[in-house]
């Protein structure tokens, strides 16, 4: 497996993990003093504040970006594209997402939308590639 295919499923990994930040802090607490419910996780996830909630909507941002990496990884891989270059581009993929959940967590806005935008790029210029 290379480096970009083991980015792709560190990508498909990192959304469940953010969500999990929210859902283990309320873990401990009871359903009635807002700890986290298995048997409604939306609802639940819907009285969220502060930077629970910015952990749910990255968690939600990190879905909607896999997409597009998925398909450029694997579409330059089968144009044979330099793979040294896409393994680079994939882990460079990979740092921006982790900096972009902490963004969010930290309720740094402007920062985050930048950050959005480096990842985007990097995607498609791995889609570039291709």
């Amino acid at each position: 497996m290379t480096v970009a295919n083991w980015c792709v499923a560190a990508a498909c990994v990192l959304p469940v993990l953010t969500a999990g930040l929210a859902k283990a802090s309320g873990a401990r607490k009871p359903k009635k003093d807002g700890g986290y419910d298995n048997r409604q996780p939306r609802e639940w996830a819907s009285h969220l504040t502060g930077w629970q909630a910015r952990a749910m909507a990255a968690q939600s941002n990190g879905f909607e970006a896999l997409p597009l990496f998925i398909a450029a990884v694997i579409l330059a891989q089968q144009a044979h594209a330099d793979q040294g270059r896409i393994d680079a581009l994939a882990l460079l993929f990979i740092v921006i997402r982790l900096v972009y959940v902490a963004s969010y967590l930290m309720n740094k806005g402007t920062l985050r939308s930048l950050v959005w935008t480096a990842g985007l790029a990097v995607s498609i210029a791995i889609m570039a590639m291709s």
